[in-house]
């Protein structure tokens, strides 16, 4: 490969500040919407646009990255990534209309959705031995995960201080060190094959993608009773499936469907899912509950997730020194429990717990996503022909985006269900629509009690989507000692998937 140790842990140094950007910007626009219905004169609709449009494009040009990156080259479409990023970004902060703000998202997701991939594709390339492998994912994850509740923490700093364009500057400098960093240290790799692009495939994993997303995405804010939220949905699994059976007979497939014959990619990817699933019941409900029940502002809200970063620097750690000793299987099995556990604990929250109760399992949790996370990722990769480490790449990276806004749309419908029904008589517009309008009724009219029932119905709700999130992990986490092995190796036997060699040819 041509790289010393140090280039390489500086190599993936540049990477993490990549996805650490992408973490920041997946979640620092939520403090700045109040701001953004004011000074851009933004409506409900446009408001949920903003950050429906960058989900859109992130989820439906993953695919497509992740092959062209084989095809042309995983450096070269990586730095390309960088660059558009940050243009974007550029433009997000001095949109001047909601509409130009809403293009603009859509760019920075077409972009971040090549970063995500590519990123984590050039790991088997900068490190070939699963060892190493595996605490680079470790980085890299936890890189992600770091920028998620440092998000609001960032953003609400920069609108108390500056406008709301500096939550999208902020991203500049941290793109030019990505991009030089990844010029200078890491290799370019490519499928030596140089297989064509399938041009009818992408295309209807781009039209599948964002039928299914954006139907999800309908369901989670308009209800199960909406019928073009099912429509869309309807339409984009048969789109998916029409992609599927192009899949099976194209002589150069956009994604190899043989890698799910591989036990190693199959079961990571099925952990990566599970784990996405369960931990977005932290990220959905405790912004809400800090902001709507404790009246704390968006930077306190910040600064009471850091215990989630302490617990997940913490599993990162213990998953590093213990994987190459116990083996996935266990470690898959404790990240989960543990995981079942911090999510158990959070479903009985009640509206005067005191506040280190909740700070203790969200770093539980922020432990299990530590512990659990990186190894189904390098679970998977190690299975990964490297020749291909882009179209799969993408393709796990796809499916975690897919669970997470299945995710919000079942969890948010779960959260939705028990809060009007707790809210009994009071269960009309706006107060049904969601916990920020209740709790604006209840305080612009002055109704104390309205104010309670809102609190305690919220938490109902909350409780109720984080005990799902509990039964989800704890059945994986016995799952994972049975189908995952133990010991040092690293992944189970996939005589299905070869290695092939690796390409590097630099420009």
């Amino acid at each position: 490969m041509g790289t010393d140790s140090t280039r390489r842990w500086l190599a993936l140094g540049a990477l993490a500040v990549a996805m650490l950007t992408i973490g920041l910007d997946m979640t620092v626009l939520t403090v700045a919407l109040p701001t953004l219905a004011v000074d851009l004169n933004a409506n409900s609709g446009a408001l949920q646009w903003f950050s429906t449009a960058y989900t859109l494009a992130l989820a439906a040009v993953m695919l497509p990255a992740g092959a062209a990156g084989d095809r042309y080259g995983r450096k070269k479409i990586l730095l390309g990534a960088l660059v558009l990023f940050g243009v974007a970004s550029l433009a997000c902060a001095f949109a001047a209309t909601a509409g130009q703000l809403i293009a603009a998202r859509v760019v920075l997701g077409i972009a971040a959705a090549a970063m995500m991939p590519l990123s984590m594709a050039v790991l088997p390339v900068l490190f070939p031995d699963p060892a190493e492998r595996a605490k680079a994912m470790s980085v890299w994850v936890t890189s992600t995960a770091l920028g998620l509740p440092l998000g609001p923490l960032l953003g609400g700093w920069l609108i108390d201080n500056f406008w709301w364009g500096s939550v999208f500057l902020i991203n500049i400098p941290m793109i030019v060190i990505g991009a030089l960093s990844v010029a200078a240290l890491v290799p370019e790799s490519r499928n030596p094959d140089r297989r064509p692009l399938d041009l009818p495939g992408a295309l209807l994993s781009v039209l599948g993608m964002l039928g299914v997303t954006y139907g999800f995405i309908r369901l989670g804010d308009e209800g199960w009773g909406d019928g073009p939220a099912w429509g869309l949905l309807a339409a984009g699994l048969a789109v998916l499936a029409l992609f599927l059976v192009r899949q099976r007979r194209a002589a150069f497939p956009l994604v190899d469907l043989a890698l799910f014959r591989a036990r190693g990619f199959r079961w990571g990817t099925v952990f990566t899912v599970l784990i996405t699933f369960g931990m977005f019941g932290l990220f959905f409900t405790v912004p809400q509950y800090y902001q709507s029940v404790l009246g704390v502002d968006a930077l306190g809200s910040g600064l009471r997730l850091l215990p989630m970063i302490a617990g997940l620097v913490i599993g990162a750690r213990l998953a590093d020194r213990l994987l190459p000793k116990v083996g996935p299987g266990p470690m898959l099995t404790a990240g989960t429990a543990v995981l079942a556990v911090a999510l158990g604990l959070g479903a009985l929250t009640a509206v005067d717990t005191p506040f280190w109760y909740t700070a203790s399992w969200i770093a539980l949790t922020g432990a299990g996503m530590g512990l659990a996370m990186p190894v189904g990722m390098a679970v998977a990769i190690d299975d990964l022909e490297v020749a291909r480490a882009g179209a799969g790449s993408a393709l796990l990276q796809a499916l975690r985006q897919a669970a997470g806004t299945i995710a919000v749309a079942l969890l948010g419908t779960v959260l939705a269900t028990v809060y009007r029904a707790e809210l009994g008589d009071r269960n009309v517009d706006p107060i049904g629509d969601s916990v920020n309008s209740g709790v604006a009724v209840a305080r612009s009219t002055g109704d104390a009690a309205l104010l309670d029932q809102v609190h305690s119905a919220f938490v109902g709700g909350m409780s109720a989507m984080l005990w799902v999130c509990a039964a989800i992990c704890a059945i994986a986490a016995p799952l994972a000692v049975r189908v995952l092995p133990r010991g040092r190796k690293s992944t189970p036997d996939a005589p299905a998937v070869a290695h092939a060699p690796e390409s590097t040819h630099v420009g």
